[in-house]
């Protein structure tokens, strides 16, 4: 298969080495793409263990209804008096 020009001659080994060229630019694109991708996931988890620990420490440290209301029993029988 060789392919003539009236400049330049194509033969098949440059042709094979131009194949291979743009296969390697491929590589490395996806390359590029999976390090971004594995960048945007490590952010993720970052910003999903904080929301975890604001979450844990808010039902931990969060006045509880039961607690709430003997207080404000105790302030309604002060203002009483």
């Amino acid at each position: 298969m060789v392919v003539k020009n009236n400049k330049n001659k194509m033969t098949i080994d440059r042709l094979a080495i131009m194949v291979a060229n743009g296969f390697e630019s491929v590589d490395k694109k996806f390359e590029e793409a999976s390090r971004n991708m594995a960048r945007v996931e490590n952010n993720l988890l970052y910003h999903i263990g904080g929301i975890d620990r604001r979450l844990d420490d808010m039902s931990l440290n969060r006045v509880k209804y039961d607690d709430l209301d003997a207080l404000k029993k105790r302030v309604e029988a002060l203002e009483k008096v």
